[in-house]
């Protein structure tokens, strides 16, 4: 399981991938998440090389909303129960098939897509069995980093990271 050469998407869950899993309720309940800035540069420098970035969460935010039309993602799909139906709804929508698309996970719900896709990634905190199901574990948890690591892991092993340098150098 898991060849990175294959790779055309990234599909990427939020609390606790993208952040470090906290959850942020001010007193009139409105949720606030801290994102790290790393983690959309890599998002957007991977778009820039050709590889397409999702992303899949069960729950709903608008934080979420606001921060991927920041960075041009469009293929976000919130409040998916069911990351396998999620993970193929947003393949189907990309028109990248699971097969080739990797997907980032940190907890029990994030296992059927993990299991789908074709190079599954944990991030370094994740429970004991999303680590186990991963091809790639990065050496950063969650919100810190972790989603950077693998986009330039992947891009890496793609020979497309000089790519992205080159083109944050002129």
């Amino acid at each position: 399981m898991g060849d990175v050469a294959n790779i055309r998407m990234i599909v990427f869950d939020v609390d606790g991938v993208l952040t470090d899993g906290s959850l942020l309720l001010n007193d009139q309940g409105m949720e606030t998440k801290r994102f790290h800035v790393r983690d959309g540069l890599a998002m957007s420098a991977a778009r820039h090389v050709g590889l397409k970035v999702g992303i899949l969460t069960s729950r709903a935010s608008r934080a979420v909303t606001l921060r991927m039309i920041e960075l041009g993602i469009d293929l976000v799909m919130q409040g998916a129960r069911n990351k396998l139906v999620g993970l193929e709804t947003l393949c189907q929508r990309a028109e990248v098939p699971p097969e080739s698309t990797a997907f980032v996970g940190d907890d029990l719900l994030d296992l059927p897509a993990l299991t789908r896709c074709g190079y599954p990634i944990a991030v370094a905190d994740a429970v004991a069995e999303v680590r186990e199901a991963a091809s790639y574990t990065t050496s950063a948890p969650g919100g810190r980093g972790a989603a950077r690591e693998a986009i330039e892991h992947i891009l890496k092993k793609q020979n497309l990271w000089a790519q992205v340098v080159k083109h944050y150098s002129l």
